[in-house]
């Protein structure tokens, strides 16, 4: 029997930190719904064949990807003891399947095999203390303007993801990247979906019921199902065809149980890179890799962590070395898997809005993980348009903290819009850090403030400066 004072309840510190078992099982599964499309999404963005003509296969990398996802997110639980769901990084799956894809020669193992590479440099960083050095060298209101950069990120991922708002097609006369609906018109039975089940939300969470974001998630997924069977909408693509009415990637369906395919497990050739590119090319494209998950996963760690209540009075995040260890962790993991760096999901701020502030709700998620690698019903009934009211609601939530800057310096001000508006206008935790980082060390020296700025800061700006400019660097060695 779960009871306050059990060993369970020490042992996470549930009571301690003002949580329940029913609010972090709650958590648990707001965490799943929420980013359980990454084990549909993933698959998509890995589909193409690389310069052997081989492909990675949609049901390999499906079942794999949520696997990877299970077991990290548990260790994480466990380990680490925060709400923080780990799986496959949007941002590094994406690099890895269109720029590092790009380079002639390379096959899916060798691609994986950076990912691999970059994960373990990230570990020696960990171990060595260098990346929790970095993480305390921040400035305390550059962590703040994190937490509201990412509670836009969050809210723009649930708007654009649910139709509400959609990107406009290059065009001529076309002037603003983003739009209402389809040409200004909000259309199709998905939207009014969202619009239940953002109006749902709000209302259950002004009125403080248990269970709000939660409950507003079932619902809209109970109204989905109930229109996607009556009316056969479909999904926005198909494969061959566009529907801007239809659901956004995921059409509510119940799937049959099927046996996992785990045949990508080790497939990765860390070396494979360096012998098709050459040292230096190869070398590049790790380091890229090595910046993404360094800074991505040091951001949302950051803005969870404050949104959850967990940050101490000197800013600093309790475990936050084995936080740091699971997350290096995902990256050689993940890349051995051939799923790509896994990482601290933005989406985990749906259960910590549910509630959740221990390590027990990521294991409750990362059980349903494993659970969806046998049988997913609830990956393929849940459509977006369900979930997305529970991220802009967290979002709100997320932006609330933005009084804690003091705007009237600006040499943190600056610095701190930057890195709010970045993250949602480029659609990259790293940008924005990179932004704000820069900034900050270029203001203060304007300012005649450079002693204040703490020496992992100047490191960090300059390796940022690499990041940016990795593209003119390898036009300069001719490797593009």
């Amino acid at each position: 029997m779960l009871k306050q004072g059990s060993a369970i309840d020490r042992y996470f510190k549930i009571s301690e930190r003002g949580s329940t078992y029913s609010r972090e099982i709650r958590g648990g599964f707001a965490t799943f719904f929420a980013m359980s499309y990454i084990v549909v999404l993933n698959p998509l963005i890995l589909s193409g064949a690389d310069s052997s003509g081989a492909s990675l296969g949609f049901t390999a990398v499906a079942a794999t990807t949520a696997f990877v996802a299970g077991i990290l997110t548990i260790l994480m639980g466990a380990w680490a003891k925060h709400p923080f769901a780990v799986a496959t990084g949007l941002g590094v799956n994406a690099f890895v399947a269109v720029t590092v894809a790009s380079h002639p020669g390379l096959t899916w193992p060798d691609m994986m095999g950076l990912v691999v590479l970059s994960g373990l440099t990230m570990l020696i960083l960990v171990l060595t203390g260098f990346r929790t050095a970095v993480f305390r060298a921040v400035p305390e209101a550059l962590k703040t303007a994190i937490v509201v950069g990412i509670g836009l990120f969050i809210a723009l991922i649930g708007l654009v993801n649910a139709g509400f708002v959609r990107r406009i097609p290059d065009a001529a006369g076309t002037t603003v990247p983003l739009g209402l609906g389809v040409d200004g018109k909000l259309m199709g039975w998905p939207t009014l979906v969202f619009a239940v089940g953002l109006v749902l939300t709000i209302a259950l969470v002004v009125r403080k019921v248990r269970g709000a974001i939660l409950i507003g998630i079932v619902v809209s997924t109970a109204l989905a199902a109930i229109l996607e069977f009556t009316l056969h909408i479909g999904p926005s693509f198909d494969g061959k065809n566009v529907n801007p009415r239809g659901w956004s990637l995921v059409a509510p369906k119940l799937s049959e149980w099927g046996a996992p395919d785990l045949s990508l497990i080790g497939k990765a050739n860390p070396f494979g890179a360096f012998e098709h590119l050459g040292f230096v090319a190869a070398a590049l494209l790790a380091f890229v890799i090595l910046l993404s998950i360094f800074f991505d996963a040091m951001g949302t760690m950051v803005g969870l962590a404050n949104e959850a209540g967990t940050v101490d009075e000197h800013g600093n995040i309790p475990n936050v070395d084995r936080v740091l260890q699971v997350d290096a962790l995902g990256a050689i993991v993940g890349g051995g898997a051939s799923v790509s760096s896994n990482q601290i999901f933005v989406e985990s701020g749906a259960g910590i809005g549910e509630g959740a502030r221990t390590g027990l709700a990521s294991i409750v998620t990362g059980l349903l993980f494993l659970v969806a690698m046998f049988f997913t019903p609830l990956i393929n009934l849940v459509p977006f348009e369900a979930v997305a009211p529970a991220l802009v609601v967290v979002g709100f939530m997320m932006v609330s903290q933005v009084g804690k800057i003091d705007w009237q310096d600006w040499g943190v001000g600056i610095p701190a819009f930057l890195t709010i508006a970045l993250m949602p206008f480029t659609y990259s935790i790293a940008n924005g850090l990179g932004a704000g980082f820069i900034s900050y060390v270029l203001i203060r020296t304007f300012q005649g403030r450079a002693r204040e700025v703490h020496p992992l800061m100047w490191a960090v700006a300059a390796a940022f400066l690499l990041f940016f400019g990795i593209g003119t660097v390898e036009e300069w060695l001719g490797i593009k």
